[in-house]
């Protein structure tokens, strides 16, 4: 079933490919209403500002730009160089560039912002191949379907588990490594700061790593661009680091809330991203 549905996206005319994605993904809002009520609890704390109509404009934005993603997903063994221009293109390359002359190695605190696969992807075409860490699928198939596909750019993958050993060994080399930063995390390896103006447990893995090995830290992101009907891969300039893990994560956060703002409907609300909750207080969901 899955090979079928990836096939069907994979070879449809890319407008077609394109609705029947948006028809999937509306599937999947009606199939799963606590994801949408998920969007919204988040959103009615985190934008107290917006009205219910703009908040459901929001969520609805969130299954367009999964939809977008399945599309260019399924087709990464048909992207070449020649043709990848027509899905995405760089902005703030030169930062990319000189965190390299610094040799040091990069570290890309990205997020479930935009088309957070086809950046990794592209960046291995059109540059050089990178490391992602990624937490392995509950079904063993759809994983190693997934695992095939985001390696097709020469990218290799590093699991949670043993993150850093790997992570540390691509810096010594002056190798990039990307890292999702926008996950909810547990205390026991995160510390809590302000996003969006309620305190959230983010990891401070990245932060204490750069500090570590001296990596140069760019917060990079696929945005998607509606005038040019393909994304930016957009870095933004280094953050420095600080040494100071808490306050270090706590910028990166601020920076990822930045962006996020200037492109609501293209971050992933539906994931409980404040479950974890400072002692003696209750669950906002």
């Amino acid at each position: 079933m899955a090979r079928a549905s990836v096939a069907k996206l994979a070879w449809s005319p890319r407008p077609l490919a394109e609705l029947i994605a948006r028809i999937s993904t509306r599937l999947l809002d009606l199939a799963l209403p606590r994801l949408r009520r998920t969007a919204l609890r988040n959103l009615e704390f985190a934008m107290p500002e917006l009205d219910g109509a703009a908040r459901e404009r929001i969520a609805d934005g969130v299954f367009r730009s999964i939809a977008r993603v399945l599309v260019s997903f399924v087709r990464f063994p048909r992207l070449r160089r020649e043709n990848l221009g027509e899905w995405i293109r760089y902005e703030g390359f030169e930062h990319f560039q000189e965190a390299k002359r610094r040799g040091k190695g990069v570290l890309f605190a990205t997020a479930h912002l935009g088309n957070w696969e086809l950046s990794a992807f592209a960046h291995g075409i059109l540059t050089e191949p990178m490391h992602i860490v990624v937490r392995p699928l509950d079904n063993p198939r759809i994983d190693a379907l997934v695992e095939r596909y985001r390696t097709l750019a020469g990218n290799r993958a590093i699991e949670k588990k043993d993150f850093a050993r790997g992570i540390l060994k691509a810096l010594a080399q002056n190798q990039a490594v990307g890292i999702l930063i926008d996950q909810n995390a547990t205390p026991d390896n995160g510390a809590f700061v302000d996003f969006f103006g309620t305190p959230a447990c983010a990891t401070t893995g990245l932060a204490k790593l750069a500090a570590h090995s001296g990596a140069t830290v760019i917060p990079g992101f696929a945005l998607w661009i509606e005038t040019e009907r393909r994304y930016v891969l957009r870095f933004y300039p280094p953050l420095e680091i600080s040494g100071d893990p808490v306050e270090d994560t706590a910028r990166l956060q601020k920076q990822l809330e930045t962006v996020i703002r200037q492109h609501p409907d293209q971050w992933l609300w539906i994931h409980r991203r404040w479950k974890t909750r400072p002692p003696g207080e209750p669950s906002l969901y």
